[in-house]
């Protein structure tokens, strides 16, 4: 057993863990942020993004003991200060980004880590982007026009249902 401490979501956090413990089961696990999901075991779907020390990391990649002494933001870190969603999140519902909502928690760490590097991105940049998430539900229009609108750029509004 190693023991770890991080910041996760602004709050310091400690624990120990076994050496192979994933990132995500301590996150889950041991510290009770199920807003990380587990999609795949492999890498593949992009569910279970946090970031790490700033960057946008597949948390069921990375051991646990490999964050000690990180900065780590969850999906529940994303909304502001007073609770209320951030511009990321607003536009996923505004726009319609989710619909099962299993991979939206990795769609929004992904688009916020993209929006940090790429203020502007083209919708080609976005798709490129999100080649690491998978959706099996929305087809990624709206996740683009949600991603797009929260860039700040013009995007032709969602058709009322």
């Amino acid at each position: 057993m190693a023991k770890i401490s991080m910041t996760v979501n602004g709050k310091a956090v400690s624990g120990e863990v076994e050496g192979r413990t994933l990132l995500s089961a301590f996150l889950r696990d041991d510290q009770g942020l199920t807003g990380t999901h587990i999609g795949c075991d492999t890498s593949q779907c992009g569910a279970c993004n946090v970031h790490v020390n700033g960057v946008n990391v597949k948390s069921c990649t990375m051991l646990a003991a490999e964050a000690d002494g990180a900065e780590v933001t969850t999906i529940e870190g994303m909304s502001n200060a007073d609770g209320s969603l951030s511009v990321v999140q607003q536009a996923f519902q505004d726009y319609h980004g989710l619909q099962c909502g299993f991979c939206t928690p990795g769609m929004v760490m992904t688009a916020a880590a993209l929006l940090k590097e790429n203020p502007k991105p083209t919708e080609a940049e976005v798709r490129a982007y999100l080649e690491g998430n998978i959706c099996r539900c929305t087809g990624y229009h709206n996740i683009v026009k949600a991603i797009m609108a929260a860039s700040g750029q013009d995007v032709m509004p969602v058709a009322a249902e």
